[in-house]
């Protein structure tokens, strides 16, 4: 016996010899084997990048959603627990999800009986699609819901969903991204149109991960060390879209569509002094959360859609015929028809008003006038401009699939056309740039609509898009030629521009009414209202600070009603919101009562504060005082007498009665302050959380709520009938 357990103990001792010097047990390493048992992984998610305006506004972000798992195996449950961690009737449970989530109690229990017929030992299921993106109420509601009813089993995981905050609001620039699964059952947040899909790549980050060692039940195991490696969040996309302005877009479109419900719409706002897209609408539009709204049509018809442009073409005769010193506007000519070879074109009313002046005929929209000027300059000169103009061509905005559109430069005819915009075709995006060089004294100005793109990781600018000049065929003097001329189809009795006068505000134009071509190819629809109304117009006109071009397609029209009223409609409404959110005083006002701010910035706050003061207007202190930084508005601008000018400091800052403040005003003042100033709605300061007079830190948030005109308008018409209301009851 002593001979047998000294062999086993010797063979024992020899076995752990050779396995601490090699590290292997029967041909594996015992090292790795340790570290496959006790080693555990925890992945820390990295956000998808936010897309916001050019105020920082959101427009798109993740957020928190959560996914349920029913566990089904009995295993999960410890004995002796009080409450099964399983699923204990599982006819029960579906019914209880069915009434929260997307998915009939019956499918469910086909998805619990193909798993176990897969696997008899299945632990958990999930729903697919109709089992994610639960929100936190949903969540809540389920859990409450089960407690109630007795239902256990149900557990959620967090999950990340991403967010649309303003609804169908530039659906077709932003696009929409979801959660997809891919071939190894992971999910992730995929674009799948719009922004959200040209940059999926910079928009997804890269997960983190925490890695630790446990215990057989789980434990961390002491002294034993973790490695942390930090999630990455997406890039931040900071585009050039004004949250304001678009939303002044989006309701005017709301009103038009309920009142003609046209087969199309669209709607661009630009700065024309750099070529930034303020705004960029359509109709249809969708809801990028659900995509309800989402047609056959995924196309952002800005960029990846042309069009017959019709009368806003001849903006751009007019301007070649200026430059080429062509225009005579008060020479005559005989409207009505003109013959080119075998092709004779006339005018709208077909016969004419005689003979008239260039310049009325330009009011009155005549295309026999473009024929003679065509005459006048040359047809082939005529393209050469539209070509300089940037027709024909891309013009290389910052979104997906541009196309380019045609320029029918075949035969004489068809430069005859395209001079008053019949058969060749453009996309709107190029008529807002050829419009820029109009607007902006001879340079053309090319359209861009991503900001900057930020790494939120570093703060760092990884991508800055500046403004870019674009040769112009046309010089400043022509250009404010074409303008004046503009103005005078709004102005002018024979103006067919009336409709689109600006209250308190000039402005400059050219009405478009475009036949559609047919689907089969075979001419053009005919019919009342079957045609593309458009209107490419500035403001003000002397000084052009916004450009909109608008586009609607086959409204339903009234007996009475014109075409060019839901045109009219849109443009008035979104031009005189914006014009006033950008504090471009009415020109009525500017001639009498305005003063040009001077420079502050470097100079004694107190003294520059006297200064204002003494000049009428309301200077706002950012800080504790001392040496002004930073001053809003910038010097030069023109300010109404009591206007806010907003002085930067050091220090700490004392909050500002915001009643009556616009809300780029308020939005100058949180950028300079940089304190956490949250604006609910649109239009103008009504309240605040915090009283004025109040010191506050970086950490403390200040909830401004806004409301525009109109709505306190209907606020205090809603007040006076309540106060007649009670008036009433107590005499009676």
């Amino acid at each position: 016996m002593f001979i047998i357990f000294g062999g086993l103990f010797f063979l024992m001792f020899g076995r752990l010899l050779s396995i601490q010097i090699t590290g292997q047990a029967e041909g594996r390493q015992m090292a790795a084997m340790a570290e496959a048992k006790y080693a555990r992984e925890s992945i820390l998610k990295a956000e998808r990048g936010k897309i916001v305006d050019r105020n920082g506004e959101l427009i798109a972000s993740d957020t928190l959603s959560y996914r349920v798992i029913a566990i089904l195996n009995e295993k999960a449950t410890e004995k002796g627990a009080k409450k099964p961690r399983h699923i204990t009737d599982f006819e029960k449970a579906a019914d209880l999800l069915s009434r929260f989530i997307p998915m009939e109690k019956e499918q469910m229990i086909q998805i619990r009986d193909a798993a176990i017929k897969r696997n008899a030992e299945t632990y958990q299921i999930e729903f697919g699609k109709a089992g994610r993106d639960i929100s936190h109420e949903t969540m809540l509601a389920i859990k409450e819901a089960a407690d109630k009813e007795g239902v256990t089993g149900l557990q959620f995981i967090e999950d990340k969903k991403r967010f649309y905050p303003n609804g169908n609001f530039a659906s077709y620039l932003i696009g929409f991204a979801m959660r997809e699964e891919d071939e190894n059952k992971k999910v992730s947040t995929v674009g799948k149109m719009g922004l959200e899909q040209t940059y999926n790549e910079e928009l997804t980050g890269t997960d983190g991960k925490v890695d630790y060692q446990t215990d057989i039940w789980g434990f961390i195991l002491p002294k034993s060390e973790k490695k942390i490696v930090a999630a990455k969040d997406g890039l931040t996309i900071q585009l050039t879209i004004d949250k304001t302005i678009q939303n002044f877009v989006e309701d005017a479109m709301n009103q038009v569509d309920k009142k003609y419900s046209p087969q199309k719409m669209l709607v661009i706002v630009a700065n024309p002094k750099t070529g930034e897209i303020y705004a960029m609408s359509q109709r249809p539009s969708f809801h990028p959360s659900t995509r309800e709204g989402l047609t056959e049509n995924w196309l952002n018809d800005a960029v990846q859609n042309t069009i017959e442009p019709g009368s806003t073409m001849k903006i751009f005769t007019l301007a070649a015929a200026i430059e080429e010193k062509k225009w005579d506007p008060f020479a005559e000519y005989q409207s009505g028809q003109y013959t080119i070879y075998d092709k004779t074109i006339r005018d709208v009313n077909r016969t004419g008003w005689g003979r008239i002046s260039f310049l009325e005929g330009f009011q009155r929209s005549s295309n026999v006038s473009m024929a003679y000027l065509l005459e006048r300059m040359g047809d082939r000169t005529f393209i050469e401009y539209l070509r300089g103009f940037g027709f024909g061509e891309k013009v290389g905005i910052d979104l997906p699939n541009e196309v380019p559109g045609i320029i029918l430069d075949i035969n004489p005819s068809e430069r005859l056309t395209t001079s008053y915009g019949q058969g060749s075709t453009v996309t709107p995006i190029q008529m807002i740039q050829a419009a820029s060089a109009i607007a902006n004294d001879g340079k053309m100005m090319k359209p861009y609509v991503i900001d900057k793109i930020v790494d939120p990781n570093t703060g760092k600018v990884v991508d800055d898009h500046k403004e870019e000049v674009r040769k112009s065929p046309i010089s400043a003097e022509t250009a404010k030629q074409v303008r004046e001329v503009l103005a005078s189809t709004v102005t002018s009795d024979a103006g067919t521009g009336r409709k689109f006068a600006l209250s308190g505000y000039s402005v400059g134009g050219k009405t478009g009414t475009a036949e559609i071509p047919r689907k089969d190819g075979r001419g053009y629809l005919s019919g009342d209202g079957n045609y593309l109304y458009s209107f490419l117009g500035m403001a003000p006109i002397d000084d052009p600070q916004l450009l909109t071009y608008v586009l609607v397609q086959q409204p339903k029209l009234e007996l009475g009603q014109y075409g060019s009223d839901p045109v009219a409609e849109l443009f008035t409404s979104i031009m005189e919101s914006s014009l006033k959110y950008m504090n471009i005083l009415p020109e009525n006002s500017q001639t009498s009562t305005t003063k040009s701010l001077s420079n502050h910035i470097g100079d004694d706050a107190e003294s520059s504060i006297a200064s204002l003061e003494q000049q009428g207007f309301s200077p706002i202190l950012i800080g504790e005082g001392g040496k002004v930084k930073s001053q809003y508005p910038e010097e030069g601008t023109k300010l109404s007498e009591g206007s806010i000018v907003l002085l930067e400091t050091e220090g700490d800052t004392t909050l500002p009665n915001f009643s009556g403040w616009s809300k780029k005003m308020a939005l100058s003042f949180k950028m300079l302050s940089g304190l956490d100033i949250r604006l609910n709605g649109d239009g103008f300061v009504t309240e605040q959380s915090l009283s004025a007079g109040a010191v506050i830190s970086k950490d403390d948030p200040v909830v401004l709520q806004l409301k525009s005109p109109e709505d306190q308008h209907t606020i205090i018409e809603q007040d006076e009938m309540e106060g007649e209301e009670e008036e009433e009851i107590i005499g009676g």
